[in-house]
């Protein structure tokens, strides 16, 4: 029996989480058969991970126009448009609906752990571009599958792989023996078990982003009603202006609320913040932890540490595949000025596709969280931007790929606030990113772009 030439075979995605399942749409959408590759037992496992935590992009800007097309005749009806929802809402009115719709082109339970040529590893040269994508799948049962695609649209995010203590990018001495005490997720409070593992207990937060702001605000609203219950807040910058984000200045009002709560939280005394902390050790204190510092500063035993200093891309299955990735970001090359935080860390981010996505091999994209690799955070419509772009470059539709028009909403802080250290830094960088216009039309000839903020919490 012949194998199935590579124009018949289905599109791979990796990944049924928000962006996956809107890449799988729009491939519908365009008369395109995607098959869709999710680890997990359902859509978006991911984000039921933070079910409990609200995004503070509103319900009309975290559904993908193509997926509502797709839902329209099931009788779905739009969640109110100017509400917030929460994890949960956005996995079960959405993500789960819309992967019900796609049914049997979604595998649940199917880890993919290599992705390569047939017949080719990433040395071979010779006919390369002519043989379709091999996928190879560890099932749920322990059963291994490999299986062929036209082409690879790698959603997978990066919620996986969280970043550790260590200020280093390792993790911290001590960091690992003593996971037990450390959690690298926003914790449910309304859990009564969570919520008796910080109630009166002190709890160091690391991180400087949008989930610290999260579990500074909710470990706050804890000590109100739990007497003892105290955060220690560690920086590895000072603080400064941009320090809480952009408050009234954010065009996303839930995210400047958030900073604001953070903020609230230390001037009330809920939390304290710890700055120029670069985390070196975890050591043991009887059933308390102590951090330690590169310069030598031990912090007063805590209880308990949330780390939330960023999440990292996994590449281990793409090993055999050619990447043209950042050496800082690991994010495709095209992409990392424009979101480079040792740059800027403005608002907006020049709309971008197939273009800024593309590798030297061909036919594979990274798209959503995983196309920023270690850099912030982005809104979930860039995501369904880029794949809408993606899509149409692998539909041939070249005019509709390269067509890449989408305004984001400003974070109100601009600058360079990945060269830190010192906090003003971020006033003085320039900050002429956030001048930048929002809706441009580029994609696969662009050579220009700048930077966003994220659209969920993480």
């Amino acid at each position: 029996m012949n194998a199935p030439a590579t124009d018949q075979l289905p599109i791979a995605v990796i990944g049924a989480g928000p962006v996956g399942l809107a890449a799988a749409a729009h491939l519908v959408e365009r008369g395109l058969e995607p098959l869709v590759l999710e680890a997990g037992p359902s859509a978006g496992t991911a984000v039921r991970d933070w079910a409990h935590v609200r995004l503070f992009s509103p319900w009309a800007e975290v559904t993908d126009p193509a997926a509502d097309k797709l839902l329209a005749p099931t009788g779905w009806v739009r969640p109110d448009g100017s509400a917030y929802p929460t994890g949960g809402d956005w996995a079960e009115q959405y993500l789960q609906p819309l992967a019900d719709v796609l049914s049997d082109k979604i595998r649940y339970g199917a880890t993919v752990t290599g992705v390569a040529r047939a017949g080719r590893d990433r040395i071979v040269d010779s006919g390369r571009d002519e043989q379709p994508f091999t996928l190879h799948i560890q099932h749920a049962d322990g059963r291994e599958e490999r299986t062929t695609a036209r082409a690879v649209i790698d959603a997978s995010g990066t919620w996986s792989t969280p970043s550790p203590a260590g200020a280093d990018g390792l993790p911290a001495l001590g960091e690992k023996t003593a996971a037990d005490r450390i959690t690298y997720r926003v914790p449910d409070l309304g859990d009564p078990a969570v919520r008796a593992r910080y109630a009166g207990r002190r709890t160091a937060v690391v991180g400087s982003g949008a989930s610290a702001f999260t579990a500074l605000a909710l470990l706050a609203d804890l000590a109100k009603e739990e007497g003892g219950t105290h955060a220690v807040w560690i920086l590895r910058r000072g603080i400064g202006a941009n320090t809480y984000g952009g408050g009234e200045a954010d065009q996303l009002p839930a995210r400047g609320a958030l900073g604001r709560r953070a903020k609230a939280a230390v001037e009330a005394g809920h939390a304290s913040a710890v700055t120029g902390f670069r985390t070196q050790a975890v050591d043991r204190d009887g059933d308390q932890l102590v951090l330690v510092a590169e310069d030598g500063r031990r912090l007063d035993p805590v209880d308990e540490v949330i780390v939330l200093t960023g999440l990292r891309p996994d590449l281990s299955f793409l090993s055999e595949v050619r990447l043209g990735l950042d050496e800082r970001l690991q994010a495709p090359t095209a992409l990392a000025p424009l979101i480079d935080p040792n740059v800027h860390s403005c608002g907006t981010v020049y709309p971008h596709g197939v273009g800024e996505l593309s590798h030297p091999e061909q036919g594979i994209h990274l798209v959503g969280m995983k196309s920023y690799g270690r850099a912030p955070t982005f809104l979930a419509m860039t995501g369904y931007e880029q794949v809408r772009s993606v899509t149409a470059a692998i539909a041939g539709d070249r005019e509709a790929a390269e067509r890449v028009e989408l305004v984001l909403p400003e974070s109100g802080v601009c600058g360079g606030a990945g060269l830190f250290d010192e906090p003003d830094n971020a006033e003085q960088s320039g900050g002429g990113c956030c001048a930048a216009p929002a809706t441009l039309q580029i994609g696969v000839g662009a050579t220009d772009a700048a930077f966003s903020e994220l659209g969920v919490l993480r």
